[in-house]
């Protein structure tokens, strides 16, 4: 085994993910020798072929013979690639640790926060992209009109910072964009309150600026901090923003600051995507970006992928089909009033909760974040391979929904019958919401008939 930074070979247990997906791209631009597993085939494991050995099912020899080896923090530390490399005398780092190294070696731009977070990035990426900067970057996406989610390209490192099993523990930025901190990874962190100092630690790690929304969860959160620069709709905050439009398809507004104002136009639309572009606009003025430069990347930015996502129309109707990988409560309630504040009255809304734990932990917040629909439906839970002892069901979402609010509700377990139930509406509504972070994606493509 070798102790050289960067190793010369990466072996990446469970390298399909997003995250990791992102890391073994950077690697294998970097100069590395990636070879990587999973356990299930895809598009993501496939588009990694190009640049890196990766193999589907087991392969504890490819473990053995590496430098280093990583993982995704969903694979057990019995998985037989970590039992093989440790038998080998290989090193193995977890997932933050292992960002953390790589995070040595840059001047780090990091967005943060419980959602919102690909979306603020990839604004960034494009941003950094009009100013013709050659940064490197990590992110949970592709970055649509700039590349894939991982690149390496020089010292500045523009990172999308999960905060899921502790991921951010270790890592300090130069500058920090901070959108929001509400309840998420309960499982791994026991309480609001824990997931708050983590997110309060990493605040005090910043070396130079943390850039928040006024009034928001994150600002409540550090608003004794020196370093913190706001940015908001009040007279209070550093950096303004004013004259908002917004429509189904897009937003605009003005940024103004001390000695600088900006006309910031959006190809996306949502009070949240104001939000995400004006904290990535100052951050990134904050970095030395030009003004006219930051303009031009948030107009360039096209959205992230299964972010109020636009499917088109269901067959022989006006009915649009929008999907949108929100999960979390917050989430769920901005996605319905960015679909509202387009004009939209009559939607129908589909939903599959994500994880066990989280469906447990937020029962009763999922029961209060549906208004303003016309129905739901709940499947059942994509678990993402938690387990299950206790037979939870998307049924204690609909539960919820019944105790909290007056939006009907169903819980149809499979989307195959949920499907079925939907195309035998009698009056077809204005709009369709495909919403949550598993497969139910797939009924958007069904619903437009592909």
């Amino acid at each position: 085994m070798s102790n050289a930074w960067p190793p010369r070979r990466v072996h990446i247990v469970g390298v399909g993910g997003t995250g990791m997906s992102g890391v073994a791209r950077y690697l294998a631009e970097r100069g590395c020798d990636v070879s990587g597993s999973d356990g299930v085939d895809g598009a993501s494991l496939q588009a990694l072929g190009d640049t890196c050995d990766v193999r589907v099912g087991i392969h504890p020899e490819l473990a053995a013979e590496a430098d280093i080896v990583t993982m995704s923090p969903a694979v057990s530390l019995e998985h037989p690639e970590l039992v093989a490399a440790r038998e080998a005398g290989v090193a193995i780092l977890g997932r933050s640790e292992f960002l953390a190294r790589i995070c040595a070696d840059h001047e780090v731009v990091a967005i943060a926060g419980t959602h919102g977070k690909t979306t603020t990035t990839s604004m960034y990426v494009a941003i950094s992209h009009a100013a013709g900067r050659h940064d490197s970057w990590l992110l949970g996406a592709p970055i649509r009109g700039v590349g894939a989610n991982g690149h390496f390209a020089g010292r500045h490192l523009i990172l999308e910072l999960d905060e899921s099993y502790g991921t951010l523990a270790t890592i300090e930025p130069t500058l920090l964009g901070l959108l929001n901190v509400e309840a998420d990874h309960l499982d791994h962190y026991g309480s609001l309150e824990n997931l708050q100092r983590a997110f309060y630690q990493l605040v005090a790690r910043t070396k130079s600026h943390v850039v928040v929304w006024e009034d928001g969860t994150a600002h409540q959160l550090v608003r004794t901090v020196a370093s913190v620069v706001t940015v908001g709709e009040n007279s209070t905050a550093t950096w303004r923003v004013e004259s908002i439009e917004r429509s189904l398809t897009a937003s605009s507004f003005m940024l103004r600051g001390p000695n600088v104002t900006l006309a910031c136009r959006l190809a996306v639309p949502g009070q949240h995507n104001i939000e995400n572009a004006a904290v990535a606009a100052v951050t990134a003025l904050l970095d030395g970006i030009a003004p006219d430069h930051v303009e031009r990347g948030l107009a360039a930015f096209c959205g992230a992928p299964r972010r109020f996502e636009s499917h088109g129309m269901v067959p022989d109707s006006t009915t649009w089909v929008i999907e949108d990988f929100a999960h979390l409560p917050g989430e769920l309630a901005t996605t319905i009033a960015t679909a509202r504040d387009g004009g939209a009255t009559d939607i129908v809304a589909v939903f599959q909760p994500h994880r066990i734990t989280r469906t447990t932990f937020l029962a009763d917040e999922f029961g209060r974040c549906f208004s303003g629909l016309r129905e739901l439906v709940v499947l059942d839970i994509y678990a993402a391979g938690e387990p299950n002892p206790d037979g939870v069901t998307g049924e204690l979402v609909a539960e919820a929904v019944r105790r909290h609010s007056d939006v009907p509700v169903r819980y149809i377990a499979t989307r195959q019958a949920a499907m079925t139930y939907l195309q035998s509406l009698a009056v077809v509504p204005e709009g369709f919401l495909v919403l949550g972070a598993g497969d139910v994606g797939e009924m958007a493509e069904w619903l437009v008939g592909r």
